[in-house]
C-alpha cells in the first residue's frame, strides 16, 4: 500500500483568489492570511491574482472561469456569510458551496473553501485571525497542499515510479 501527501512546498504555481467584498471588514483578513501564507512559502506575487467579487453569490462564477482558464494551478474562494433574520443565509450558503464544489470537479484543480458561513459577527472575527486562526491563511496552505498531492498523483499514474515510502503495518506491541 502506498500513502501519497502533498507537501507544503510549493513547486512553481499559480493561484488565483476570489475574495466576496460584502462584509470585506472579514474578508480582507482572510485575504490577508491567504497572502502571508503564499509569501511565506515563497509563492512569487507574480504567480498570483486576486479578483473582487459583490458578494459571495458571485464567487463560484468568477472561481469556475479562473479554473476552467488552465492559468492557475489552484483557485482560493474567501468570503463571509453571516447569518441574519431571514432565510437568505440558508440560500447564500448552499448554493456557494456547491457552486465552489462543481468548480473544482469541472477543472479538476483545488478550488478551496474559505467562504465562512458564520451565525454571528463573532464568530466571523475569530475564523479571521483571531482566536480560530485565520481560515484564509489555511485555504492557502490546503491549496499548496493539495496541487502538491495532484503533481504525486499524475507522476504516479504517468510511470508508475512514484517513489513513495509503503505503508508497513507494525506489530502490535506486546507486553
Amino acid at each position: 500500500m502506498y500513502i501519497l501527501e502533498g507537501k507544503l512546498v510549493p513547486k512553481k504555481i499559480r493561484v488565483g483568489i476570489v475574495a466576496s467584498r460584502f462584509n470585506e471588514f472579514i474578508t480582507s483578513r482572510l485575504l490577508s492570511g491567504a497572502l502571508d501564507c503564499l509569501r511565506r512559502h515563497e509563492v512569487p506575487e507574480d504567480d498570483i491574482t486576486v479578483a473582487w467579487v459583490p458578494g459571495a453569490f458571485e464567487i463560484p462564477l468568477i472561481a469556475s472561469r479562473m479554473a476552467a482558464s488552465r492559468r492557475y494551478d489552484a483557485v482560493i474562494c474567501l468570503g463571509a456569510v453571516i447569518r441574519g433574520s431571514t432565510s437568505h443565509y440558508d440560500y447564500v450558503c448552499s448554493e456557494v458551496s456547491k457552486g465552489i464544489a462543481q468548480a473544482s470537479l469541472a477543472a479538476k484543480i483545488p478550488v478551496m473553501f474559505g467562504v465562512l458561513t458564520t451565525e454571528n459577527i463573532e464568530q466571523a472575527i475569530e475564523r479571521a485571525g483571531t482566536k480560530a486562526g485565520n481560515k484564509g491563511y489555511d485555504c492557502a496552505a490546503g491549496a499548496i497542499e493539495m496541487v502538491n498531492l495532484i503533481h504525486e498523483l499524475d507522476k504516479r499514474t504517468a510511470d508508475n515510479s512514484l517513489s513513495v515510502t509503503p505503508f508497513v503495518q507494525e506489530e502490535p506491541c506486546r507486553q
